[in-house]
């Protein structure tokens, strides 16, 4: 069976969104002390190791066991899947939705991975930028799935203007 140049782009994206995630968390969870605080430039950006057992700051996190089981595995996995099987077979999506789709899954894979093997989310990177913005801890894998829906968005504003 040969892989499509588009089925190709797919699985790097997916694949390479992985690898970076689980590099980067192998490399904290040796590296940085457990509930540790380093400074990489100031207060602006931080880098802590921190085990979340929720999902998007810690939501869920004090749920049953049952319910964290079917909201924070069971329900992605089927989520990525239906979106997996959406880029698949909808042949009309532009690369840049490819690529937001792709890191999306990627970036959900990694993720749901880290709760199967260690029952939590490793999160090491923290954003204040003094009030202005700031950010609750974060990994790769919640960098890439925040990175494709804004690409999403702009994808789809730039759609609705050509239309």
């Amino acid at each position: 069976m040969k892989l499509s140049r588009r089925s190709i782009f797919i699985f790097s994206v997916i694949a390479i969104t992985i690898a970076i995630d689980q590099i980067s968390k192998i490399w904290v969870r040796a590296q940085v002390v457990a509930g540790s605080q380093s400074e990489i430039i100031g207060d602006c950006f931080t880098l802590h190791n921190v085990e979340n057992k929720g999902a998007f700051l810690g939501m869920g996190s004090e749920l049953n066991d049952t319910l964290r089981i079917i909201l924070l595995l069971i329900l992605p996995i089927v989520v990525l899947a239906l979106v997996l099987r959406y880029i698949f077979k909808e042949k009309a999506l532009d690369n840049w939705s490819l690529f937001a789709f792709s890191s999306i899954i990627g970036g959900g894979i990694a993720n749901v991975y880290d709760r199967i093997v260690y029952g939590s989310v490793t999160d090491f990177w923290h954003i204040d930028l003094g009030g202005v913005f700031r950010t609750g801890i974060f990994n790769l894998a919640d960098l890439s799935v925040t990175t494709g829906m804004i690409i999403l968005v702009i994808a789809s504003f730039r759609k609705k203007k050509a239309v």
